[in-house]
Parts: C-alpha cells; structure tokens; sequence
C-alpha cells in the first residue's frame, strides 16, 4: 500500500513519522524545507487568539467584558455618563477606566442587596459581576488602594486645616440727631458709623470675631444732657479712622460650657446674656436707640477691657455666666 499526499502542519510531528515510516514509504513524502517550516510557524503565530481580556492593554467595545459592563449599567444605572448626560459607551476604555465603571456597578449592586432587594438582582449579573471581577482583580484593587489613600489624605487635611469658613458681615449707620429739654443747648447733628466684621470658624464650633471700626458719632448729647441717657446705642468716636474695636475668641470648653477670651473692647454682655431680645444688639444700628435701652448699665462695668468669660447651660431653661475684665484707662470711651 502507497501513501501519497500527506500534509503535516507541525515539524515535530513530521520528523517522528519519518523515523517510524519504512524508507520505501518515507520516499513518497514531500520534503519540507526551512521556508516552509518558517511559513507555517507565522501562520500559527497570527492565528492565536486572546482568551481573557486580561491579556489586553484596553477593553474594545467589541469584547465581551465591555458589553456586559455596558448592559449592566443600563439595567442598574450605576454610572452618570459624561456631564452632557450621555453615556459614550461606544469608546475604548483603559483597563482602569474599566475598573472605575465595575467598581460602580459593584457598589450598587451591594446597595440593592444590602437593602433586600435581591429579587432586583439576577442570578446571571451576579455570575457575570464575578466574571469581570476576577478579570480585573488586580485594576480593582489598585483603584480601591488609591481610594483609600486619597480619603485618607482629605481626612488629614480637614482634620488639620487652618479655616474652615470665614464670613464677611457689614453695617453702616447714618444718623440726623438733636436733642431737646430744659437748659439743653444743641444742634442738630449729622453722623455716620460703618463696621466691618470677619468671622473666622476653624472647627465648626468656635467663632473668632474681628471688627474694624470707623466713625463720628462721639458721645452723642451726653455733654449736652449729662448724662448717658443722651448717648446713642452705636456711637463712637474715631475721626472716622478705622481701628480694631473688638477682637474675641469664643470656643466650646465642654459641650455646655462655653468660654470667650476678649482681647480688646471686651464687655460683660459678650458672654453673658442680657435678657433683652429686640433691644441689645451689642452697640450696632437694630437695635434700641438709646444705650440705656440697650441694656441693664451694670453689664457696662469694664466696658473696653480684656479679660476672659464663661457660660454654662446645662438645659434651655438653666444658664450661669461669670467673667473678670480688666479696664485699661486707654480703653475709656
């Protein structure tokens, strides 16, 4: 018996053949030379396929791990898409960009089954979720790492920063004033006071207070009267030339004791409530016209020193407030 046309795709298993054959039969074959054997080794090499798409620099539109993240976030909607509100689901994606869409998709998937509402979640998405986490295991676990880190650094600094908010707050106050009674020798007056006020929060629950002041006010009809009672709430004498008039820091001690530390024009009323709502409204323009309207006079003793105050409330019903200020001469007004 003769054999004729054989062909045989792989060197290895041709040279075995050829030492099992008889001489008689091995003449019938065709020889293969080196350019054939180059040939088919190229052949072979082009036709290998890709098995995983870990295997792949980018995930196509075309793979399969693109189209079932693809459907899973129009079944759950566990990615936005683009600012325009478009998903764009037809690019290539790196490896990580994949990564950060499953992740999503996890995330949701894990809220819906946390909330018991698994019946919202088929057998097969889960099959394919763990698929696509295999796939990508390492993507997944360098994204979560860089999360973790990044959360850990923005914690670091809200835990450390300096400012937390600053707010800017504005008055100004224009008056036309005279006064009137027996033996009172005035004029009428035309007077103007303007407060800037920055106030600076570093931990949400304290307050450092910083007002400028400029105005003409003086002393109001004091001279002319005699006595304070001819004092405006919000006067004040500066030329018009602005000057630091307050500067307190007030911070939580306990969570009912509350402590302020004034370091210039410090009053007793800035700590120490004066039961006077409408009225007091710590020497600015809303308030009573008068500073004798404003509030008790004895919570005018050390008015413009510095000193310390604290405030326990231990209920809504229940308040203790005790100080010590000390008066500077210079501090007079």
């Amino acid at each position: 018996m003769k054999i004729t046309n054989i062909k045989w795709v792989a060197p290895t298993a041709l040279g075995l053949s050829v030492m099992a054959m008889p001489s008689a039969i091995a003449q019938e074959i065709t020889p293969v030379n080196a350019l054939d054997i180059n040939t088919l080794e190229s052949s072979n090499s082009s036709m290998s396929q890709v098995t995983s798409v870990s295997q792949l620099s980018d995930v196509q539109p075309t793979d399969w791990a693109f189209q079932a993240l693809q459907s899973l976030v129009e079944r759950y909607g566990c990615i936005a898409g683009y600012p325009d509100g478009t998903y764009r689901g037809n690019r290539a994606l790196t490896r990580y960009e994949f990564a950060a869409g499953l992740n999503a998709c996890l995330d949701r998937v894990n809220e819906l089954l946390a909330a018991g509402l698994a019946d919202k979640v088929s057998r097969d998405d889960l099959a394919v979720l763990e698929r696509l986490q295999e796939e990508f295991a390492a993507e997944l676990a360098t994204l979560r790492g860089r999360v973790d880190a990044l959360e850990a650094r923005v914690a670091e600094v809200e835990a450390n920063q300096f400012s937390t908010t600053t707010k800017l707050q504005g008055e100004v106050a224009f008056t036309v004033a005279n006064a009137f009674g027996e033996d009172v020798d005035s004029e009428v007056t035309f007077t103007d006071r303007v407060r800037l006020q920055l106030l600076t929060s570093f931990t949400g629950r304290d307050r450092l207070i910083t007002r400028l002041t400029a105005g003409n006010v003086g002393n109001s009809f004091v001279d002319e009267i005699g006595t304070n009672e001819g004092r405006l709430a919000y006067d004040g004498q500066t030329d018009n030339d602005i000057t630091l008039d307050r500067l307190h820091y007030v911070f939580p001690v306990f969570d009912d004791l509350e402590a302020t530390v004034m370091a210039s024009l410090g009053g007793h009323h800035f700590y120490a409530e004066t039961f006077n709502p409408g009225l007091e409204a710590g020497g600015g323009a809303n308030g009573a016209l008068s500073r004798f309207g404003e509030r008790n006079p004895i919570y005018r003793l050390g008015l413009g020193g510095r000193g310390v105050g604290f405030n326990y409330t231990p209920n809504d019903t229940f308040e203790v407030s005790a100080g010590y200020i000390v008066l500077f001469i210079s501090n007079l007004i």
